[in-house]
């Protein structure tokens, strides 16, 4: 917890502080890129740094663990505190990246607040960030641990064994070890980070969420093209994998990471899947995970999409659900095709769909899907804690769930 002396400083600078988070942190990723070029290959995003997501993530995670410092002073933001841990370990961050974060962070605040940091205001702001550093490396190093690795040593050869097209801009990818030996151990809706070397020379890493159940030795990602719009380049990377890997070749993957998880063994709670467009991938791995268990749990599968022929993994969802005793489910598309059960035309809208009590609820799909769908199930009576969701990319939605 913070001490009253820097709680106090915190709670006075805060609102300027978090107004000037954008500056501070686009500074921030400037002078260090500019110092640490090495950092961008094959750690962070250039994607996420060029269209601000990054620094914007980076901001709103600042501030919402500041914020509940304040409010809750003896409590941490473990769901905060948790999505950030497993993103670090997905790309393989070690403790020593944290001394060199601060030393570029907080020369930008520096820069960006002049006079106003005062040794006082340095010392309180600065507790703050060893608070969450610490708490990240203790989580990190958990993660670490648990999946029998050194830090920061995640990566491994894979072989793909099968590559299928899915839709037009849609490609799944069989994968096993290309070392012969075990798979590591996997959870339903995880990802894995995929590492690739561009044609700069310089390395890029993407998560993809596994969309088969996580057992066995092979694993699967479906990967969708990504086009740039509003004057945004195209995905480096999914592009890259779409155009260019084929059966035979072999990607460099990391050992699974990602908090938002299913496990049915043990577990009898109702189930509600809401995905759309792409977000259906880790939620597609839950159902199929389900079904290698036989569970008898009730499911709810809730998918928007363009049209039948843009839903990804469509027959498969189908075919997984039929295969559970008590598991149904809705599609909602803007241009369906030909009537059939379960359809409905244009974008989800959950009146009249009947939610079982109790469920626990996954969330996934673009951030202005997740948030609309996300106030009908609370105006449906679902509480906030059994909503879960998954971000591709930076989270932008942590200050608003860091609760």
């Amino acid at each position: 917890m913070l001490s009253a002396e820097s709680a106090s400083v915190v709670r006075a600078t805060l609102p300027a502080v978090a107004g000037a988070l954008d500056e501070i942190t686009a500074r921030f990723y400037g002078t260090m890129f500019h110092d640490r070029p090495e950092l961008l290959d094959g750690l962070f995003n250039r994607g996420n740094q060029a269209s601000g997501a990054q620094r914007r993530a980076l901001a709103g995670s600042i501030a919402a663990f500041a914020g509940a410092m304040l409010d809750e002073p003896d409590t941490r933001p473990d769901a905060l505190l948790e999505r950030i841990a497993h993103k670090h370990v997905s790309v393989g961050v070690t403790d020593d990246q944290y001394t060199i974060v601060h030393k570029y962070l907080f020369g930008a605040i520096a820069d960006v607040l002049g006079d106003a940091v005062t040794p006082a205001v340095a010392a309180g702001w600065d507790e703050v960030y060893w608070l969450m550093a610490g708490a990240l490396i203790g989580q990190e190093a958990r993660l670490y641990h648990d999946a029998g690795l050194p830090a920061g040593r995640v990566w491994r050869q894979w072989k793909v064994v099968e590559r299928r097209t899915e839709t037009p801009d849609v490609v799944s990818f069989v994968i096993r070890p290309a070392d012969g030996e075990p798979a590591p151990r996997a959870r339903a809706g995880q990802y894995v980070s995929v590492r690739m070397l561009m044609a700069d020379g310089v390395h890029q890493v993407r998560q993809y969420s596994l969309s088969s159940a996580p057992g066995g030795e092979s694993r699967r990602i479906t990967v969708k093209r990504v086009a740039g719009a509003g004057g945004a380049p195209d995905g480096e990377v999914s592009n890259l994998l779409y155009d260019d890997v084929c059966r035979g070749d072999e990607l460099t993957l990391s050992a699974p990471a990602g908090d938002i998880v299913l496990d049915g063994a043990d577990g009898s709670a109702p189930v509600v899947l809401v995905s759309a467009g792409i977000g259906c991938t880790p939620l597609t791995g839950m159902v199929a995970h389900l079904a290698a268990l036989g569970s008898v749990r009730p499911v709810l599968v809730l998918h928007a999409d363009r049209s039948p022929a843009d839903h990804a993994l469509r027959t498969e969802t189908r075919e997984l659900v039929e295969r559970l005793p008590n598991a149904r489910a809705v599609f909602w598309y803007e241009r369906p095709g030909p009537r059939e059960p379960g359809v409905r035309s244009g974008l989800m809208d959950l009146s009249g769909i009947e939610l079982p009590d109790g469920a626990a609820v996954f969330l996934c799909g673009p951030l202005p899907f997740m948030r609309e769908v996300r106030g009908q199930l609370l105006a449906a009576g679902v509480p906030a804690r059994r909503i879960r969701y998954e971000v591709f990319g930076p989270d932008l939605w942590l200050a608003d769930t860091a609760g």
